[in-house]
């Protein structure tokens, strides 16, 4: 069995692009890709938190899904996510991801209903035993509302196969440290991402594989950069690197959902594209904006990219 992650390095979870009557904006999407693509991502994970998907249908899920796995055109590994707080609506997720072509898919735990403990394994376990693609866990317990112990985790990965890695949106570098130290060990090929930029650094040098994090919409290459010096043992520039990144994950409480300043970024650091959101989420206030503005300049991450 191979030993090295099947998914690593700086996979941005790619807003979604809408138009201002809501509907999904295709050549919108498509430029957006295309630019993250070119900035040397190492994947591209679609439909997670800030893909807004928990305020889409399964038709529009599917839609979405299906432009992204065309568009990217097997340049970079494509992570769509299947999450839902229906178990059967994930299998039918997972299968049709599995049909149109995508590398994997990302199961966010239910939300809304707490599980038990038993409950949560056999929602895992189910999906596990239908599985056409490789899954990656996904937790992110400040929305959810429920924690995947590491016990879970090692659980599902000795059970299955195809459960390959995790997301870990975590304010605790000790979750992402006790996954890596107990998962890893016994399967060195699970991949573990971290999901919050100020982790980045602990996580890789802890033995994790990678980042998911919403700030590769507008400044991948940051993130990129401090991968690259890390694994080539440039201490002193992935150092250098970190101190910028650990300054961005204060923008995700200009406004809550965040996925609003997340697009505004993307247009301030030089991208054409629509920042329509769909409701509940709302336009980014100007004074909000203004503020995001002033901490990207200040950052020197404005139209870098253009």
């Amino acid at each position: 069995m191979s030993r090295t992650p099947a998914f690593k390095g700086v996979i941005p979870p790619v807003s979604t692009i809408f138009s201002e009557d809501e509907t999904f904006d295709e050549a919108g999407m498509a430029k957006l890709i295309n630019h993250l693509i070119e900035r040397g991502v190492d994947g591209l994970f679609f439909l997670g938190t800030g893909g807004e998907f928990s305020q889409l249908s399964i038709e529009e899920r599917k839609e979405i899904a299906e432009l992204a796995v065309k568009e990217v055109n097997g340049r970079v590994p494509v992570l769509i996510g299947t999450g839902s707080t229906s178990t059967r609506d994930v299998k039918e997720l997972n299968a049709h991801a599995a049909r149109i072509g995508a590398d994997a898919a990302v199961v966010i735990n239910p939300y809304y209903m707490k599980l038990s403990e038993e409950n949560l394994y056999e929602h895992y376990s189910s999906i596990a035993k239908e599985a056409e693609l490789p899954l990656l866990l996904y937790n992110f317990p400040a929305l959810t509302g429920q924690d995947l112990s590491p016990s879970l985790i090692l659980k599902l990965v000795k059970e299955y196969d195809s459960i390959v890695g995790i997301k870990e949106t975590v304010d605790s570098i000790g979750h992402i440290r006790e996954v890596i130290s107990t998962v890893k060990e016994y399967k060195p090929e699970f991949c573990v991402f971290c999901g919050f930029e100020d982790l980045f650094l602990n996580t890789l040098s802890l033995g994790g594989d990678g980042i998911i994090a919403a700030t590769g919409n507008f400044a991948p290459e940051l993130s990129a950069d401090l991968y690259k010096s890390f694994i080539k043992g440039d201490t002193k520039k992935a150092l250098e690197l970190n101190k910028t990144l650990t300054s961005l994950p204060f923008i995700y409480k200009l406004d809550a959902p965040f996925v609003n300043v997340i697009k505004e970024a993307i247009t301030i650091c030089g991208l054409d594209v629509s920042t329509a959101v769909l409701p509940p989420s709302r336009k980014l206030p100007d004074e909000k904006r203004e503020t995001l503005k002033e901490t990207l300049v200040r950052l020197k991450l404005v139209n870098q990219f253009q």
